[in-house]
């Protein structure tokens, strides 16, 4: 044989070795982490030095962690669609919380599976028609809260005993898989006793600092710890399974917490989002990121990590090449929009989102603003402090009349300097 004809044997050779190790599963794993309700703001990662997160400033250190990552809508439902197909709200349908997708969407269990992919889901769901999101649903991962186990749906919590088992079994597979955790928290209703003293907690510049108000605050910061630990226990898992070596991790949320200006806003606080990912041997060292990054992009990056051709039908764009350290550019924009929340909240907004500037388009500006914060007094997200406010503005307070009108009333068109203002 000559030395050509040795060339193309050993090729040949080499492309059946790759060929034979993806068959036997050794593409990455991946495990998506989704938090629910959660600012990106409140957290260690991105600079809150009063909300303890251990596991998450752990695995930042090891990671791609984006500082400029938006969901899609400020509302679970719509955000979630938005992650699992690629596409927009109006899009896929689902643009309205409490809705569905349309018929013949396609979702991420589809594309996954298409890929050779087992793709697992655990924890909160709050996506359908489920017979358009064919995955292998791990039962007993929702359980009710010690000592509200004949209480509503909100006092739901996510228990990770079940998907030890799955991933022992997935362990001894010769596919790879894809997982999707969703936690419970830290949406309300959040912890009745705080772990935080009302003095240490920090009041964001656009609320209003009554005690109250440092109660919740506290209460809320006391469920991102208790997510924290839930994000710490599910990396055990992955380890205790000998799946370290060779799983992503991706930590994101839905969308920003159930306070004033967050969720059902486009302001930053309700739809920029945490985003940090951990590949095994590529991320071995923080790296920040500073593109815009859309959650529509996940699907199409996870479906080029499976080894597929992401569609270009999609919204999203995939952002393997910024893992890869092979780009350096993303998006020059990302977009949102927001429909309601059932009869309480009917205020459609769309919004256009760059580096440097935020413009919102409110559909609907002679409505007054109403949320569950001013208007739900059966749980969490202002029950407990917004009567404070309220008071607040009557009793000569100029600040918290203007925080109230701010809330309560939206002009057509807004424009904002995001680096100045």
């Amino acid at each position: 044989m000559n030395k050509i004809g040795r060339f193309l044997m050993i090729s040949l050779l080499s492309f059946i070795t790759i060929a034979e190790a993806q068959n036997k599963g050794e593409r990455p794993n991946v495990v998506i982490f989704i938090a629910d309700d959660l600012g990106r703001n409140d957290l260690g990662p991105y600079g809150n030095r009063v909300v303890e997160t251990p596991n998450l400033d752990q695995l930042a250190g090891e990671s791609v962690v984006f500082n400029q990552a938006f969901a899609a809508s400020p509302t679970c439902a719509p955000s979630r669609a938005s992650i699992h197909t690629g596409l927009m709200p109006f899009r896929n349908g689902a643009h309205a919380n409490h809705t569905g997708i349309k018929e013949g969407i396609k979702t991420l269990p589809t594309y996954l599976r298409a890929e050779g992919y087992k793709v697992g889901f655990a924890g909160k769901l709050h996506i359908g028609p489920m017979e358009a999101y064919p995955f292998d649903l791990i039962e007993g991962t929702n359980v009710r809260e010690p000592g509200h186990e004949n209480d509503g749906v909100l006092w739901t919590d996510l228990e990770l005993g079940p998907v030890d088992k799955w991933l022992n079994k997935a362990s001894g597979g010769q596919d790879p898989f894809v997982l999707v955790v969703n936690d419970h928290s830290p949406h309300v209703i959040w912890p009745e006793e705080p772990g935080y003293s009302t003095g240490e907690v920090d009041i964001p510049s656009m609320h209003i600092d009554t005690k109250d108000t440092r109660r919740s605050r506290a209460r809320y910061y006391t469920d991102i710890t208790k997510m924290d630990r839930n994000v710490g226990k599910m990396r055990e898992l992955v380890e205790k399974n000998g799946l370290e070596d060779n799983t992503i991790f991706i930590f994101t949320a839905d969308q920003g917490p159930q306070w004033a200006f967050g969720k059902w806003n486009l302001y930053d606080y309700g739809i920029q989002v945490p985003l940090i990912v951990y590949w095994p041997g590529r991320t071995d060292e923080n790296r920040e990121n500073d593109n815009l990054v859309s959650l529509t992009d996940l699907l199409p990056t996870l479906i080029e990590i499976a080894g597929g051709e992401a569609p270009g039908s999609i919204d999203g764009k995939s952002f393997l090449g910024l893992l890869n350290g092979e780009k350096n550019t993303h998006r020059r924009s990302v977009y949102g929009s927001h429909t309601g929340d059932g009869n309480m909240n009917r205020t459609p907004m769309r919004m256009i989102r760059t580096k440097r500037y935020k413009y919102i388009l409110n559909l609907a500006p002679e409505e007054e603003y109403h949320t569950h914060i001013d208007k739900a007094k059966d749980h969490d997200g202002g029950r407990e402090y917004w009567d404070s406010w309220r008071a607040g503005s009557f009793n000569d307070n100029p600040y918290a009349s203007a925080v109230l009108w701010r809330y309560h009333n939206r002009p057509q068109e807004e424009l904002y300097d995001v680096v100045k203002d």
